[in-house]
Order: structure tokens, then sequence, then C-alpha cells
């Protein structure tokens, strides 16, 4: 499809400016081609989202009542490209848990995924979230990475949390084994064994940092708690720094380069849902480099307009948080912009609503509603395409 938008307000380089956007071949082009008036809309560069949790509530709306997992991704495609994102990392754990957090599910995922992608709207991939004490998995790890293709890897050590939940509330370490499919009994035996391997850990990090490294994948820690923390998992090449629990922990990533993640949710909502650090805290202190999902799609574009709305930031700043950086973040020069031959991934947003109402990946339409729907749909323009199906 070639087309080119006219009268609509264009983020590119770093600047909200009036002027015509040209689509050629899936990509940012100079062509003069057939125009549509988009007068009344901002074009703005596609959401990236580097962490989001909500595909979860697809694959089982409820804890019992699980859903065939290609279905549930056609589900996820739908809401990312309602919501204006175009590129996603899926989080799905890797964990002595079991259950849809185990290293057999996360296979089990990357396998439906892969069978998917053919018919999707958007660029759906997958960030696997790695427990630390799970020393025994690591050539199954490094298997499913290569055949998958997966790029992205977060550490995590949810174990203080468990033995957390154990000493204070044993109801709701029932309510979490069961959700799993466990006793309680089978449950504390996988945290014990868990446990049992504190001694091999720092040796098993470091063999897959240094795999990771040979493999190009992108990789950090999750809830960093403090200083010394993000220390450790910097020297380890941890770089990417998601969802620090304290000021401290964040200002150490600054002063080594670590890009900062928070939770968009935590700016929609005012504060942490589990009691952590404000996100705007860091936004306001220069130490947030991009917004991610968390558990909630449109948080992401409502983040970034509320910071905007209230003065905390200026709009290209605001929606560079979840476009640009994150691009930056994860070294994808092709996306995250409206430059020249990038790709055509943008977002229309009605400037009067400031509602999302058409999303493009690849220079494909994966979603149109309202009135942008009827100018993309009424426009006299050959072989006008739609994501596939």
């Amino acid at each position: 499809m070639s087309l080119r938008f006219i009268n609509a307000t264009i983020l590119k380089n770093n600047e909200l400016q009036d002027r015509s956007l040209s689509i050629e071949d899936g990509c940012i082009s100079k062509g003069p081609f057939p125009a549509v008036d988009m007068g009344g809309y901002f074009i703005l560069p596609g959401i990236i989202d580097l962490h989001g949790d909500a595909f979860e509530r697809h694959i089982a709306p409820r804890p019992k009542a699980p859903f065939d997992i290609r279905s549930a991704l056609r589900g996820v495609d739908v809401e990312l490209a309602a919501n204006g994102v175009t590129t996603a990392w899926m989080a799905h754990s890797w964990s002595w848990e079991g259950g849809r957090r185990s290293p057999e599910h996360a296979i089990k995922f990357a396998s439906a995924l892969r069978a998917y992608r053919k018919n999707a709207k958007t660029n759906m991939r997958i960030q696997l979230r790695c427990e630390t004490h799970t020393t025994e998995t690591y050539d199954e790890l490094i298997a499913c990475l290569e055949e998958f293709k997966i790029d992205y890897v977060i550490f995590n050590n949810h174990l203080p949390e468990a033995q957390d939940i154990i000493a204070r509330d044993l109801d709701a370490f029932g309510a979490w084994a069961a959700q799993v499919g466990k006793t309680s009994d089978e449950h504390l035996a996988c945290i014990r064994t868990a446990e049992a391997q504190e001694s091999l850990v720092h040796d098993h990090l470091l063999r897959l940092s240094s795999a990771f490294d040979d493999m190009n994948i992108r990789y950090g820690s999750h809830d960093d708690a403090s200083s010394d923390m993000r220390e450790y998992y910097a020297l380890l090449g941890a770089k990417i720094c998601e969802f620090p629990t304290t000021l401290e922990a964040a200002k150490t990533a600054k002063q080594m380069n670590n890009p900062v993640l928070m939770g968009a949710p935590n700016i929609v909502r005012g504060g942490s849902q589990s009691g952590n650090i404000s996100a705007i805290d860091l936004v306001r202190a220069d130490l947030c480099d991009a917004l991610v999902s968390d558990y909630y799609y449109p948080a992401l574009s409502q983040a970034a307009l509320e910071l905007w709305q209230t003065g905390e930031l200026s709009f290209p700043k605001a929606w560079n948080l979840i476009s640009k950086n994150p691009a930056s973040i994860m070294g994808k020069a092709s996306i995250g912009s409206l430059d020249y031959g990038m790709h055509a991934d943008l977002v229309i947003m009605n400037k009067e609503t400031l509602q999302i109402e058409a999303t493009m990946c690849g220079g494909r339409i994966a979603y149109a509603a309202g009135e942008a729907a009827n100018r993309l749909f009424e426009a006299p323009i050959p072989k006008m395409s739609v994501a596939a199906e």
C-alpha cells in the first residue's frame, strides 16, 4: 500500500509538526502518493511495550479456566492493536512455580506464538522472566531461546516473596498453591528445592550471561531493591533495570547508564499497586527511561498523555517513553520514530478526544475505528492493506 497522510500533526524529530507523511512498501517514504486527509489527528510512532503480562488473562480468564493459547493470542493481538501497541514483548515466566509459569508452559507458549505469527496484526515477541533459582534448566533454557529466537530475558528472584508469604499468611500461600494446581505441601516442596540451589545460583547466572552475550540477547533484572543489587546484576551484564523498588536502585542504574523501566499503570493510578516507589517520582528525577504496560495495555498511552497534560513532560518526551526510548533500549533501529526508511508502525489519535482511532503496523491497518476508519477505508487508494485475520 502506498499513501500519503495530509493535514495531520506528526511527531517527528522530537517535535510535533504539521506536515504530510507518506508510506510505501511498509516503510515511511518521501513519495507523492494518493492523499488521505487526516486533519484533526495526531500521527505518532507506534507504541513499543517491553514488558506486559496482560496476555495471561486471555490464556486463563479464571485460574482454573484455561483456553487454547493460539486463540488467546488472537485476543491479545487485537487488544494490543486497539491500544496503539505495534511491538510487544509478552513477559512469560520461566519459574520453579510450575503451572502456567513453568518452563514447559513457556515452551508451549513460544511454540503457539510461532505458529500464530503469520496471522498477527502486531509484532508480538517474548520476554522470558527467568527465576534465578532454576539452575537445573540451563540447557533447556538455552535451547528454547535458540529455537524460538527469543531476544529478551529478565532475571527474577521471587523466593524472598514466597518465604514472606509462608511466614505471615498461610491462607494466601494455600491460594497461591491452588492457583498453580498444587497442594500447599507440594508447593512448599518446590520452594524448598529452589532454596537448596542457592550456592549454585551465582555460577548459573554467570554462565547464562556469557551465553546471552554470545546470542546477542538483551537482559536485565526485575525488582532491584538496592544499589548493591543493581550493581550485582549490572556486573553480570544484566543492564536493564526493570521496576526498581527503591530510589537508591534507580539512581545507581542511572549512574551506570542502565535503562530504567517502570510500569505505566503506576503513573495512571498515582502509585505502585504493591507499595513500591512511585513512577512519577522517577520521571521527575529523570530516572525513568521507558514505561511498560505491566498488567494493563491501555495504560501506555494514558500515562504518556497524563505526563503531557499535567505539564510533567512535553508531548514528544512523554511519547518517547513508550516509543523511541524502548526501541533504543532493545537496539531496534527500524522502529520507534517516523523517519524516512523506518517501518510504518504508527498510531492515529483524535486530537479532540485523545482516543486512538487507528493503528498501522508495517504499513498495514491493524486497527481502525471511528472517523479515522471512515477516512482510511473510503479513501480512493488501491490495494488498501489490512493486517491478516
